[in-house]
């Protein structure tokens, strides 16, 4: 999948121009470009691997018992994930038996227009002519398309031990960094996750797959830091509500308990709109927002950013002696999402009353990495209050987020 930009430049493997995001996407039918333009992501290993399972756990909410059900895949499976989610991607599903040096397997189709491909191992099978499989893909599927990203899902840890997740995983690294210097592709570089569709590990995985395909990933973690640096929070993730995959974090390393703590925090309030909710589909609209304190002294704070997607906080009880600080701090933060997507959308440049912030909005991919890493400087301890003009635009971005916003 390649396409080119109005500066005749060519991206492969990430989001299309006709790609929607923001809040216009929410009340259009921007999930209906055609399927072609979408990233796409490939699903291969062995037969019995598991690859079905993952597919149906995370994006269909299928049960893991139920998956034991399932039929072994005998063709190539193209599911197209744009069910009211802001992921909007192409999944395929390649049989385990499929030969990629057969003249029916077209490579240059297949591969040509892959941003990540998914290669799944059972770890609880002898997985030696996996590790063969993988190097034959990974090598067919580099000198096709440069660009591909490589992940490999070792899956079905949930029958080991701590102990033998650890030792398989660093034997199948080990092994796959030999065979691939051996076929001379020693400069691919392979990310390897340990996974169970019997536990969140599966979501975090693909999680970290589809951030790769987000090319404005730096720019909403600078966001994400600049937000919680002014208002005591511990850690935030921007998530995707239906399929539970967030797409950005801070820089601050990532929780397994918290991760899980807040995709059960999204159950519990897209449960809570489907029975009480206004409105039929139960989805979130402007006003969806929850504030849950659990024993530890712990808060959960969820707030709407867009229809698809929400800001999730982690924070202390001590961190919401003002809970004004937090609401303003998010609206700076929703707004600056807001002109990141316009940015990328490449929509009609608009003026927003400030050179610098201008430079930010309508500019570049790499001048709003380079203006957001100026002004995000600025940010910490500013304490601007809001001003006249432009209300979520009034000064810089960096003096937009303060701990005094409120106080003056």
């Amino acid at each position: 999948m390649s396409y080119e930009d109005d500066q005749g430049g060519t991206y492969v493997g990430s989001f299309p121009k006709g790609f929607g995001y923001g809040p216009d996407e929410a009340d259009t039918d921007s999930a209906a470009s055609p399927g072609d333009e979408k990233p796409r992501i490939l699903l291969m290993g062995l037969r019995r691997s598991g690859k079905s399972s993952i597919q149906k756990v995370v994006f269909h909410k299928v049960s893991p018992n139920e998956t034991l059900f399932l039929e072994s895949t005998s063709k190539i499976v193209k599911d197209d994930i744009s069910n009211s989610s802001f992921v909007q991607f192409q999944i395929w599903d390649i049989p385990g038996q499929i030969d990629f040096f057969d003249a029916t397997f077209d490579s240059e189709y297949i591969f040509g227009g892959c941003g990540a491909l998914i290669f799944v191992i059972d770890a609880q099978d002898d997985y030696i002519e996996a590790l063969s499989r993988l190097q034959m893909a990974v090598t067919r599927a580099h000198k096709i398309n440069e660009n591909i990203k490589f992940e490999v899902f070792i899956h079905k840890v949930d029958g080991l031990s701590d102990d033998n997740k650890i030792e398989t995983q660093r034997d199948i690294l080990q092994r796959a960094t030999d065979e691939l210097a051996d076929a001379g592709m020693d400069n691919i570089r392979l990310s390897f996750h340990l996974t169970s569709i019997y536990d969140h590990s599966i979501f975090e995985a693909f999680s970290k797959v589809v951030q790769k395909l987000i090319p404005q990933l730096p720019v909403l973690e600078n966001l994400l830091d600049i937000v919680i640096s002014n208002s005591k929070i511990e850690k935030a993730f921007l998530f995707d509500v239906v399929s539970k995959i967030y797409i950005a974090t801070d820089s601050t390393p990532v929780d397994m308990q918290c991760y899980e703590l807040c995709c059960d925090m999204i159950d519990v309030v897209i449960d809570m709109s489907c029975i009480y909710g206004v409105r039929d589909d139960g989805a979130f609209d402007n006003e969806s927002a929850s504030f849950i304190k659990l024993n530890s002294s712990t808060i959960l704070f969820l707030r709407e950013v867009n229809r698809h997607l929400a800001l999730l906080c982690i924070l202390r009880e001590d961190g919401c002696e003002n809970r004004g600080i937090i609401e303003y701090n998010f609206k700076c933060f929703r707004n600056a999402i807001q002109e990141v997507f316009v940015a990328r959308n490449k929509q009609t440049p608009k003026s927003t009353g400030h050179p610098q912030m201008d430079k930010l909005v309508n500019g570049s991919d790499e001048s709003i990495g380079n203006g957001l890493g100026d002004l995000g400087g600025q940010a910490i301890g500013s304490g601007a209050a809001v001003g006249s003009g432009h209300s979520h635009l009034n000064g810089s971005l960096g003096n937009q987020f303060g701990d005094n916003a409120l106080d003056d």
